[in-house]
């Protein structure tokens, strides 16, 4: 892969001699590198890999493997994401120790998103927002996969989230950018990059940036990052918000060992994670604390024109989670479970933004039959004991995950929760001589070429 011309003139530029050269040869002759991070509440073993040295459950692997076909990652046992991402959970981990109301602005596919979710304390509501509807899919089928209970997943645009004026106490936004930090997996943006792209990245950058400082409380954390190394998008980003919105700049004292670089030419603390130096892709992060103390906004209760109206719960549903929730139902009979300490918040959150879904997605109510719901299987909510549970080989794991039927050796009739090494992956309806299948079609594997053993990912 050869970058244009523009672009090593850009680096050139931007670091000493020597940097730049290192950094253009990593990103033209170096191939990406592959990590998890592991779910801390599904994931109890780790894998017998390198351990990202700023995340205590990333794990760096020697090679790309079919993730697709390993029923663990559907499972939502890890996640697949690049290194110097996760440094955004140690950021979390280090920034915040009492509970908050935490906004991921530019969340899908939601690596960010499932990694402040293990980081934060408990009790803190997580609004992971994603404005292109594809992308939003997405994001939703990662954060169920996830399992934790305390997300709400939104679609809306970043000007609707500054009508929340001072709502949030952290807000995290990884900004669209020209995506040079991503030129070694991403032989598109290699193609699409140009001097005016970043231009126009950065005039997008400063529009949601402004939108997002309006919806942060006075005192509140601001996360700013984006996979790219002009400084257009990078220090002068914070730059601007330092001197518009008088940011106060946040240090996080790396340590040396790390080789992540400082800002390039700048005053505030800055982080850069370049490929000739770091295992893994190019990103740059800073912190900012908005002017002020505010308190913790309080939401007085009210019933939102456009929330669900209130679930009569079929009693079958009542011992299904774990927790103190609260039921919904929609007009399609669709019943959501969110955690009781949300609801006035996320009442709150449907009158100003587009919802995609709040909690957990616990059944449907179809006839007389309630058919418990895909993403509560993959909660980690989820009451075990409500449903017998089947544990499945590899074979039948995939032919699961495929949408076929299969069948259920043993189990009882009615619903049953499928497992894989002890993770469920759904549901299946067991009649008897088989089993209905009902994983979502969305998500199925479409693939036919199935290896015949599972991929080496955790032991």
């Amino acid at each position: 892969m050869t970058v244009s011309t523009d672009f090593s003139s850009q680096i050139s530029a931007l670091l000493p001699a020597e940097e730049a050269e290192a950094l253009l040869h990593a990103i033209q002759s170096t191939p990406p590198s592959v990590a998890i991070r592991l779910n801390a509440a599904k994931c109890r073993s780790l894998p017998t890999a390198a351990q990202v040295p700023w995340c205590s459950r990333g794990f760096y692997l020697d090679e790309r493997v079919p993730f697709t076909f390993d029923p663990l990652l559907h499972a939502g046992a890890y996640y697949v994401q690049d290194a110097s991402s996760m440094i955004l959970q140690l950021i979390v981990e280090r920034l915040v120790s009492s509970p908050v109301r935490y906004l991921d602005l530019c969340a899908a596919p939601g690596g960010k998103t499932t990694a402040a979710l293990d980081a934060l304390p408990e009790g803190s509501l997580m609004v992971a927002n994603e404005i292109m509807p594809d992308r939003a899919r997405i994001l939703l089928e990662n954060v169920a996969k996830w399992g934790n209970p305390q997300c709400v997943v939104t679609s809306d645009s970043s000007d609707r989230f500054a009508a929340l004026s001072g709502f949030f106490d952290v807000i995290a936004a990884d900004v669209p950018c020209s995506g040079e930090g991503m030129f070694r997996k991403d032989a598109e943006a290699v193609a699409q990059w140009s001097p005016r792209l970043v231009e126009q990245c950065a005039v997008r950058q400063r529009e949601i940036v402004d939108n997002a400082w309006q919806a942060l409380r006075p005192g509140g954390i601001f996360i700013y990052s984006t996979c790219t190394y002009n400084r257009a998008e990078d220090e002068e980003m914070v730059e601007y918000l330092v001197a518009k919105h008088g940011a106060e700049s946040i240090g996080l004292r790396l340590p040396d060992e790390w080789r992540i670089l400082p800002g390039v030419a700048t005053t505030a603390h800055c982080y850069r994670f370049m490929p000739h130096r770091t295992r893994g892709e190019g990103l740059f992060v800073a912190v900012v604390r908005k002017p002020g103390n505010a308190p913790h906004a309080v939401v007085a209760p009210k019933r939102a024109k456009s929330s669900p109206r209130t679930a009569i719960v079929p009693k079958e549903v009542n011992g299904w989670l774990n927790g103190d929730f609260a039921f919904a139902a929609d007009e399609k009979g669709i019943i959501s479970a969110l955690p009781m300490a949300h609801t006035d918040e996320v009442a709150l959150l449907r009158s100003k933004v587009r919802v995609l879904s709040a909690g957990v997605q616990v059944a449907a109510i179809k006839g007389r039959d309630v058919v418990p719901a895909h993403h509560l299987a993959l909660s980690t909510a989820l009451n075990r004991s409500a449903f017998p549970c089947c544990e499945v080989d590899y074979t039948t794991a995939i032919a699961y995950l495929r949408g076929e039927s299969i069948i259920l050796a043993d189990a009882p009739r009615g619903y049953v929760a499928v497992t894989y090494r002890g993770l469920p992956l759904g549901f299946a309806k067991n009649l008897g001589n088989r089993a209905n299948n009902l994983y979502p079609r969305e998500w199925r594997i479409k693939s036919t070429h199935i290896p015949a053993l599972p991929p080496q990912v955790i032991g």
